[in-house]
């Protein structure tokens, strides 16, 4: 009875590990795709004129178009079927790499290039973290979105005020809520591996959300890396 039982609970076990790499393989494949097509976009666009005729003077507007993408995705993701939500998702990363281009006329190629490989190594080694740990992030997570609330409401502040000081506080305790959210994401993430079992469709869309949680998270861990360096031109 007791060889039954552990090797019922072994099979279990074995079982969701595979759906949870299988799963989480998904998420990363989506996330990964999402950030080369921002690159893509925002090197072509930073290359041409396109970046001045029409990035800088509709700035605003992509910025807008970005935010309504991600509430769209987010609160329509139950209404809408795998397909439109992967491609929202991947129009959004398109918007961004727009955007991101012009990073491009701000800060030196080489402080951008150093960037990003500080952010996929910090992003990479705060994910396994949050894959392999057996501590319930639950909690620090609560604790992060109530400072990613407070990093809003202090940026929207500094609009009006323009202190430097505050920028750079903004910049660093925004840099260390998002990299605990890259742990705290994965492992929900992770969590959600059982939805597999439900059926290819919201498998799909729970792998794009959870692709567009840890793609929020890398950009914006690259760009308060690039505030805080500066390096500008």
């Amino acid at each position: 009875m007791e060889y039954q039982e552990y090797e019922s609970n072994y099979t279990e076990s074995t079982e969701l590990k595979q759906l949870q790499a299988t799963f989480m393989t998904k998420v990363y494949g989506w996330m990964f795709l999402a950030l080369i097509i921002t690159g893509l976009v925002a090197l072509f666009t930073a290359a041409s004129d396109a970046v001045r005729t029409i990035v800088l003077p509709n700035y605003y507007v992509l910025i807008l178009l970005q935010l309504g993408l991600v509430i769209g995705i987010s609160w329509g993701i139950n209404k809408i079927s795998s397909v439109v939500a992967t491609l929202l998702f991947l129009i959004y990363s398109a918007f961004v790499g727009l955007t991101l281009s012009i990073i491009f006329l701000v800060f030196r190629i080489e402080i951008i290039s150093a960037t990003f490989f500080i952010t996929a190594a910090t992003f990479g080694i705060m994910s396994a973290i949050g894959y392999f740990t057996k501590k319930d992030l639950s909690s620090i997570g609560q604790l992060l979105m109530m400072g990613l609330i407070g990093i809003i409401i202090a940026s929207v502040a500094n609009w009006f005020l323009k202190s430097p000081g505050l920028y750079y506080i903004i910049s660093y305790v925004g840099l260390f809520i998002f990299i605990g959210l890259v742990a705290y994401d994965t492992q929900k993430i992770k969590r959600m591996a059982t939805l597999q079992l439900e059926g290819k469709e919201t498998t799909q869309k729970g792998a794009i959300m959870g692709a567009l949680s840890l793609y929020l998270d890398f950009i914006n861990i690259f760009l308060f890396l690039l505030r805080i360096f500066g390096g500008r031109r």
